[in-house]
């Protein structure tokens, strides 16, 4: 069973590009801002939004603990890091409509 669980873990993290090392003072993303039903951006834990693109840079600079950027198509997006819990993967975050909140 516990190779299970290690293949589980090992798996996902190779389907990713960059793992970024987090800053001590590193936010959580707590929230994913959709459009027409696609991740368009990430609502972090200071309240802030960010757009796809400045979040990957953000986790690149350490900005945003939790994730990893992986690659489809040739555009980057952030993806949980696997940890054996679903609860806590951006999939299962809420959801907020647009940038509205971005100021």
């Amino acid at each position: 069973m516990e190779n299970m669980n290690t293949n589980r873990t090992i798996l996902p993290m190779m389907a990713l590009s960059d793992i970024p090392e987090s800053k001590p003072d590193a936010k959580e993303i707590v929230a994913l801002v959709k459009e027409s039903g696609k991740v368009s951006g990430y609502k972090l834990s200071d309240g802030q939004i960010l757009n796809k693109e400045e979040g990957v840079e953000a986790a690149k600079q350490g900005d945003i603990k939790g994730v990893g950027v992986a690659t489809r198509k040739g555009n980057e997006y952030l993806k949980s890091l696997p940890d054996g819990r679903e609860d806590n993967n951006l999939s299962s975050l809420p959801a907020v409509t647009g940038l509205q909140d971005k100021g």
